[in-house]
């Protein structure tokens, strides 16, 4: 009878145990995760924002969205949301187990805690439910942190996101021959040191931006920058850009009939090892070293550079004005010169008004057969001023005035010519003049030549004298050979049959 009733007894009575520790073992999780509101709040943040960062990512790679704020919102403000939800959580429950502690009693008579025994389905199921959400989670962290680094290395980050902050870089970058090429990959370059440099200081900018304190125009040059041999030259070898090149330079005149003027230059290019001579033999040479001494913040004012060779003979030379004292000497920033210094104007690139007109001309966007078109164009574009819209008008008016007033048959018979004059006039201020970042024509020197801005002339000036009576001369032909000059028809253009 013992053997018969002893199962019949022991099996609901262990069923019954089983129920009973299920049911605390459930109510002590419960209690622990659900019964307070910092736990609830942070399951709902981090459930709501892993459910909208999974959504936007597939939208984006479904290219549905074409806008960088979504990408911030996706990978830079709801991982925030995502992470503060997890530390919730846990936070949550200290603060629960604390509270129920002081209820029952003091610290010598808390609250038990689960009983975690893996030999219970129900503890399997939960540890499963628990390691499948570790395991969510960690997979969106690494999803949103790839990401957002991804997003924050792209160009729309770089170019749109602080719209009016960087609207005079992007403009220029997007026309550019660089236009190709990431903005990081030459403002940070390969590796994690730069990287985590230019992060640690995009948050000044943020602030800045942030703020309004961000400064009006962009100071050039950027004082931080990474040296062109990390950047540059990963994809440019100024070593190997040897020999001479044939520039051919296209101005109009202001005339009516708006002469167009060829220069013809044979640009000494040099480069190599050879020590041939030319524009980077001398200046980029690997075996010698070229520093510098700039006394303003945009690099224009250099009176002194020290040149040392491969010899380890030095030749310093300074201007005798006193620009420098032997203090200042002393104290101030000794730069190597690079790419840089030269090549300023590499991407975001601002021309002047006849420099664009001309461009234009050339090109064919405006009709060099219109009266006087260069002469009334620089001056509209010279003349225009206040908000962006107004000036846009006032460079229509303008031109449409002079036609009326002066050729009035033009105008009448070549309307749809002067309108589209007007509207390549107009595009190229709105890519040269950005009133609200206070810059206009010639606010960023190019120091690539000499016409515009001082350029090569901010050392090669005959004035930079070395102790023994050396100078940095000036000769023309150091950098490139004159084969014609503002010719309107050169001999040599048939003579080499370049167009």
């Amino acid at each position: 009878m013992d053997k018969k009733l002893g199962p019949a007894i022991q099996f609901p009575a262990m069923d019954v145990l089983k129920q009973r520790w299920r049911n605390e073992w459930l109510w002590a999780f419960i209690r622990l995760f659900g019964r307070n509101i910092i736990t609830a709040l942070g399951a709902t943040l981090t459930t709501t924002s892993a459910l909208l960062i999974l959504a936007l990512a597939i939208l984006g790679a479904l290219r549905l969205y074409d806008t960088p704020y979504v990408g911030i919102m996706a990978f830079l403000v709801l991982p925030g949301f995502f992470i503060l939800g997890l530390i919730l959580i846990p936070l949550g429950v200290y603060w629960e187990r604390k509270r129920a502690t002081q209820c029952s009693g003091g610290a010598h008579n808390p609250p038990p805690y689960p009983q975690i025994d893996f030999n219970q389905p129900q503890v399997r199921r939960m540890a499963g439910i628990i390691a499948t959400l570790t395991a969510a989670n960690i997979f969106i962290l690494s999803l949103v942190s790839y990401q957002g680094v991804v997003f924050m290395d792209s160009v729309a980050f770089c170019g749109t996101v602080c719209h009016t902050v960087m609207e005079p870089e992007y403009t220029a970058y997007l026309r550019s021959p660089h236009a190709r090429v990431k903005c990081v990959e030459c403002h940070i370059g390969p590796g994690a040191p730069w990287f985590v440099r230019s992060k640690l200081s995009g948050v000044g900018q943020v602030l800045a931006v942030t703020f309004g304190t961000y400064d009006r125009p962009i100071p050039t040059p950027v004082r931080n920058l990474r040296p062109s041999r990390d950047t540059c030259e990963q994809c440019h070898w100024p070593e190997k850009f040897t020999g001479d090149r044939i520039k051919v330079i296209t101005r109009f005149s202001q005339d009516e009939a708006n002469t167009p003027l060829k220069t013809i230059l044979v640009m000494h290019i040099g480069g190599g090892n050879q020590g041939r001579g030319g524009i980077h033999s001398w200046h980029i040479d690997p075996h010698k070293q070229t520093m510098y001494i700039a006394v303003d913040p945009q690099r224009q004012v250099i009176p002194w550079v020290q040149v040392k060779n491969a010899d380890g003979t030095v030749t310093e030379f300074a201007i005798k004005d006193g620009t420098l004292t032997t203090e200042q000497m002393a104290t101030a920033e000794k730069r190597v010169m690079d790419c840089i210094d030269c090549h300023n104007r590499p991407t975001h690139i601002y021309q002047l008004p006849g420099e664009a007109m001309d461009e234009a001309m050339a090109a064919g966007r405006i009709d060099p057969t219109l009266p006087y078109i260069k002469k009334v164009g620089v001056q509209a574009l010279e003349q225009a001023t206040g908000p962006k819209p107004a000036a846009l008008e006032h460079i229509a008016q303008q031109v449409r005035t002079y036609y009326q007033q002066n050729y009035p048959d033009v105008y009448v018979a070549r309307r749809q010519t002067i309108e589209a004059a007007i509207r390549e006039m107009q595009a190229i201020y709105r890519r040269n003049v950005f009133p609200q970042m206070n810059v206009t024509w010639g606010t960023y020197p190019n120091n690539i030549g000499h016409q515009h801005f001082s350029g090569c002339f901010r050392c090669h000036d005959d004035e930079h004298v070395s102790e023994d009576g050396r100078t940095i001369r000036q000769d023309c032909d150091l950098c490139h050979t004159i084969l014609a000059w503002e010719e309107e028809n050169p001999e040599v253009l048939q003579q080499l049959q370049i167009r």
